[in-house]
């Protein structure tokens, strides 16, 4: 080989592919990125449940789907597609912020006072009237 040929050799040595560098390797967690994506969808999912199923309960709670043939029965057609909110994210925010039932406010008793026992020989006492 001549001087020549050794300084185009040399000259073109860099562009020569390097045999370590050839296969493209990836650095990304393919497993972790899947994972996400995977409980993404399953968070999307749950909220399209939780929507449905709180837009069924409000329509059955404010009465829109009563069956018009028998009275205090429900019209399963019209559960399916009531309404009863304006917004989807009506129901999904109420089901976010309402996580246990709602109890129903008890009445408030008016409390009365109890009868003295009586002792034999002594007459019953009249309660004070009210002011």
């Amino acid at each position: 080989m001549s001087d020549i040929e050794g300084k185009i050799l040399r000259m073109y040595d860099k562009s020569k592919p390097e045999d370590e560098d050839l296969y493209d390797t990836s650095n990304v967690n393919h497993v972790a990125w899947s994972l996400v994506v995977l409980f993404a969808g399953l968070a999307i999912w749950l909220s399209i449940a939780l929507v449905n199923a709180e837009n069924q309960r409000y329509a059955l709670l404010t009465g829109k789907c009563q069956d018009p043939l028998f009275k205090g029965e429900v019209d399963k057609a019209c559960l399916v597609t009531v309404r009863a909110r304006d917004h989807w994210w009506e129901h999904l925010w109420y089901g976010f912020t309402h996580v246990k039932p709602e109890v129903p406010e008890q009445p408030r008793r008016v409390r009365r006072p109890q009868p003295q026992p009586q002792t034999e020989g002594q007459p019953q006492q009249q309660p004070a009237p009210p002011a």
